[in-house]
C-alpha cells in the first residue's frame, strides 16, 4: 500500500527509488542549491541495500538572494556563504518542518524513525543536519556531505534531547564554496551538541565542491553499519 503522499507537498514530488527486498528502513537525501533529487537518486542506487528505500525530494524553486533573487531550486533563501552571514530563520524551520513530515510519513507506513538515515550535499546537507538535531524522533544518523550547520548560534539549546545520534561528515579539501574550514568548524560544533564519539570528520584530498566514488564508497559503509539488515 502506496498510502496518501498528498498531505506530504515535498514527497509527492520526491524520487522514490524502491527496495528490491521488503523494506525495512530509508534514507531520504536533500539536494544541494539549483539541483534536483534524480542525480543523487541515482548515485544512491548504486550503494543501495536491497531492503531500503531511497527518497529524494526536490525543493521549490524560490529567488535565491545570494544569486541576486534569480529563481531556483533551493530548501532555503541564502544570503552569503560565511559563518557569519545572516540567514533565512524562518526558511530553514519551515524547511525542517517539511523533511520531518516525510519521516512522519514513513513511520506511520511502517518504516520508524531509527530505521531512517538522513542526508544531503551542500544546502541540502545543512538543512539534514538541522533537522535531525531539532527533531523529536532519533534518526538512525546523518550523511552530511560539503556543508555547514545552519543556525549553529542556537545550538546546543535549540537541539532535541537525542545525543546518540551518529553523524558522518564529509568535506573536500579543494572545496571552494563551502571551504573545508567551515566544515572544520561545523564537527567542532557539532561535538558539543551530540555524543562526540559518535561524530566523524572525513577531509578528502583534492575534491572540490562536489562527490566522489570514494566518497560514496564510505557513505555505503556507513549506512551498512547504522541501517543493517533485520
Amino acid at each position: 500500500m502506496c498510502g496518501n503522499n498528498m498531505s506530504v507537498p515535498l514527497l509527492s514530488q520526491a524520487v522514490t527509488v524502491s527496495g528490491s527486498e521488503k523494506e525495512t528502513a530509508a534514507i531520504i537525501f536533500l539536494h544541494g542549491l539549483g539541483d534536483s533529487g534524480h542525480g543523487w537518486a541515482e548515485s544512491l542506487t548504486e550503494i543501495q541495500p536491497p531492503y531500503v528505500k531511497i527518497i529524494c525530494p526536490n525543493a521549490l524553486s524560490i529567488p535565491v538572494s545570494l544569486n541576486m533573487k534569480v529563481m531556483m531550486p533551493a530548501w532555503f533563501d541564502l544570503m552569503g556563504l560565511s559563518p557569519d552571514s545572516p540567514e533565512d530563520e524562518s526558511g530553514i524551520k519551515k524547511a525542517a518542518e517539511n523533511i520531518k513530515a516525510i519521516i512522519e510519513h514513513e513511520a506511520e507506513h511502517g518504516i520508524p524513525p531509527h530505521r531512517i538515515i538522513l542526508g544531503g550535499f551542500s544546502q541540502g546537507g545543512a538543512l539534514s543536519l538541522y533537522t535531525a538535531l531539532t527533531a523529536q524522533h532519533q534518526l538512525a544518523g546523518v550523511v552530511a556531505l560539503s556543508c555547514w550547520l545552519p543556525l549553529h548560534k542556537t545550538f546546543p539549546s535549540a537541539a532535541s534531547s537525542n545525543k546518540n545520534i551518529p553523524i558522518m561528515q564529509c568535506h573536500g579539501e579543494r572545496d571552494f564554496m563551502i571551504p573545508l574550514e567551515f566544515g572544520v568548524m561545523t564537527h567542532g560544533k557539532l561535538k558539543s551538541i551530540v555524543n562526540p564519539d559518535l561524530v566523524d570528520f572525513k577531509a578528502w584530498p583534492g575534491l572540490a565542491h562536489c562527490s566522489s566514488p570514494e566518497e560514496m564508497a564510505s557513505v555505503k559503509k556507513f549506512i551498512e553499519k547504522y541501517l543493517p539488515r533485520i
